[in-house]
C-alpha cells in the first residue's frame, strides 16, 4: 500500500491496520494518535472513555473561516472465515491487493473506519494543504455500543460544521441516518441425557456473503441463523427432534454469515432427513442462488452428546427463531430507493448457566417505527418465556437540505470532477445523530470512498475512489465556507 496514490493517506492507513483495535480494545491506537499529535506539535486532549481530539491551526488566508471538525471512529469489526486462524487482539491485519481493491486475508479489513482516520492524519500532517482551523476527533467503540459519542462532553467542540469520514458510496454525500436499538433474548433451558437409539448429526450454513446489517440489509442476502433454523424447524414437525446446539452469528450489526447445530432423531429416520435436506438444498438455491452463489450447507453424522435440550425449550427456540423477523420492514415514501426500517437476526449463542442468547438490532429514520419494531421483536420472545432486554438506542440525523456544508461539498465536487454528487441519507447508523444532540448548532455531512462488504471478510477498499475522495475532501477545506 505505500506504493499507492495519495501516498500519505495510504502510509497512515498500512499503520493503522498494523495495531489491532477491536471495539472496546482501542488502547494501542489511542496512544498510536496521542504519539502521533505529540511528534506533529499538535495539540491534543484525550477524555474519560478514550476519545482523541487533535487540532490544527488555520493556514495563512483562512484564520477567520469557520473551524471544521472531521470525524471518524477508531475501533473495527472483527469478523474472520472459521477457516482463519487469527486473533484481533494482537494481530496485525494481513492486507493484499487485487486490482482497484485493497482486501485482507480471511477477516475485515478494517477500512471502516481507518481510511477515515488516515484521511484525517493525513490532513493533519499536511504542510501544504489549504484549510481553517481544525478539530478532528476520533471516536472510541462506534461498531458495538457508540460508547465514544454517547460519552462526548458537549464542550470538548467548538467547530459549527462537521464532516464525518464514515461512508462506504463513491460521490455521495449522505446527510441524513437511521436511529438504532438493540435486543437481546435470554432463554433458559434444562440439560437433559441424549435418549437411546437416535441418530446425531451436525448441519451448518456457512459461504454467505453477510455484510453490514444496516446498508446491505435491503440486498436479499441470506441470514444463517434464519436458514439453519428454517431447516430444524421443518423437520422438527415431521419427527422427533432433540437439538443439542445452536450456534451462529457474531455481531449485532452483520448479517450473520455461518450458523451450525448438533441435533439428534430417531435412527428409523436417518433417511428421511437426508432427502429431506437435499429437498431444502435445492429450495435455497432457487430463492437466493443469485446473491448467494456460494452458499454451502452440509450435514454430517455426529458422536452422540451427552445431553439434548429440554423439548419444551428446543420447541420455544425454533418456534421463537423462525417468528422473528429479520430484514427490511418498510421502505422511505420520502426520499426513493432508502430502507426506512430493518431489523437483524444477528447471532444465536449457547452460554454457560444453561443459556442461550439471541441478539438483534433494529433501525429505522422514523423514531417511532424503531421503537415498534423493536417491541414487535420483545413479544415474539416473551411469547417463549425469554428475558427480554434493549440497549440505550441511538438517534437518527434529520436531513436538512438546506444544509451550508451540503452546498460547499457540491460544489467542490462539481468544480473537482465535473459532475454533480448524489445526495443521500443512510439507513446504516451514523454517530451524527448523537453529535446534533449535543452540539444542535452543527450542520454535517457524511462522505468517504467506495468500500463493499464492510463487516465481513468480504470487506474490500476501492484504491482510486480513496483518491478521488481525497482529492474532494480537500477541496472542500480549501472553500471558502
Amino acid at each position: 500500500m505505500k506504493t499507492l496514490q495519495p501516498k500519505a493517506v495510504w502510509q497512515f492507513f498500512h499503520e493503522i491496520t498494523q495495531i489491532p483495535r477491536p471495539s472496546k480494545k482501542e488502547q494501542r491506537i489511542i496512544a498510536y494518535l496521542t504519539d502521533f499529535a505529540q511528534e506533529h506539535g499538535l495539540e491534543s486532549k484525550t477524555d474519560e472513555v478514550g476519545n482523541v481530539l487533535i487540532c490544527k491551526p488555520a493556514t495563512n488566508g483562512y484564520e477567520n473561516k469557520v473551524t471544521i471538525i472531521l470525524q471518524a471512529h477508531i475501533d473495527m469489526v472483527c469478523e474472520k472465515n472459521s477457516d482463519t486462524v487469527f486473533n484481533f487482539d494482537t494481530d496485525a491485519i494481513q492486507t493484499y491487493i487485487d486490482g482497484d481493491w485493497v482486501k485482507a486475508h480471511g477477516t475485515t479489513l478494517g477500512g471502516d473506519n481507518g481510511i477515515g482516520m488516515a484521511m484525517m492524519l493525513a490532513v493533519l500532517a499536511s504542510r501544504d494543504l489549504q484549510h481553517p482551523a481544525l478539530e478532528c476527533l476520533f471516536t472510541v467503540d462506534e461498531e458495538t455500543g457508540l460508547t465514544g459519542a454517547f460519552a462526548l462532553d458537549n464542550k470538548l467542540l467548538t467547530g459549527k460544521v462537521l464532516i464525518n469520514l464514515d461512508s462506504e458510496d463513491d460521490g455521495i454525500i449522505f446527510i441524513g441516518c437511521a436511529g438504532g436499538i438493540d435486543t437481546t433474548a435470554t432463554m433458559n433451558y434444562l440439560p437433559e441425557k441424549s435418549p437411546e437409539n437416535y441418530f446425531a448429526f451436525t448441519v451448518s450454513v456457512k459461504g454467505l456473503t453477510g455484510g453490514h446489517s444496516g446498508d446491505d440489509i435491503e440486498k436479499g442476502r441470506g441470514n444463517a441463523n434464519k436458514i439453519l433454523n428454517r431447516f430444524l424447524w421443518t423437520l422438527n414437525k415431521q419427527t422427533d427432534l432433540r437439538l443439542s446446539s445452536f450456534n451462529g452469528g457474531n455481531l449485532r450489526n452483520a448479517i450473520p454469515r455461518e450458523a451450525t447445530a448438533t441435533a439428534l432423531i430417531p435412527w428409523a429416520e436417518k433417511e428421511n432427513v437426508r432427502v429431506l435436506f437435499n429437498h431444502f438444498i435445492n429450495d435455497l438455491e432457487t430463492e437466493i442462488g443469485d446473491v448467494e452463489p456460494n452458499l454451502n450447507l452440509n450435514l454430517e453424522s455426529e458422536n452422540i452428546p451427552e445431553t439434548v435440550i429440554d423439548k419444551k425449550s428446543s420447541d420455544a427456540l425454533l418456534n421463537a427463531l423462525y417468528a422473528c423477523s429479520h430484514g427490511v420492514i418498510a421502505m422511505s415514501r420520502d426520499m426513493k430507493g432508502l430502507v426506512e426500517t430493518s431489523t437483524n437476526l444477528a447471532s444465536v449463542k449457547m452460554q454457560e448457566g444453561n443459556n442461550i442468547l439471541i441478539t438483534t438490532s433494529q433501525r429505522s429514520s422514523v423514531e417511532s417505527s424503531k421503537y415498534d419494531i423493536m417491541q414487535q421483536v420483545e413479544s415474539v420472545f416473551n411469547l417463549c418465556g425469554a428475558t427480554v432486554t434493549h440497549g440505550d438506542g441511538y438517534p437518527g440525523w434529520k436531513p436538512n437540505l438546506k444544509s451550508n456544508i451540503l452546498q460547499t461539498a457540491q460544489t467542490s465536487y462539481k468544480k473537482q470532477f465535473g459532475e454533480e454528487a448524489q445526495i443521500r441519507a443512510i439507513h446504516a447508523g451514523l454517530e451524527c445523530g448523537l453529535f446534533l444532540e449535543k452540539y444542535p448548532q452543527l450542520d454535517m455531512i457524511s462522505i468517504g470512498p467506495q468500500m463493499y462488504g464492510v463487516h465481513s471478510p468480504d470487506e474490500r477498499l476501492s484504491i482510486s475512489s480513496t483518491e478521488k475522495c481525497w482529492k474532494w475532501l480537500v477541496q472542500i477545506l480549501a472553500a471558502r465556507y
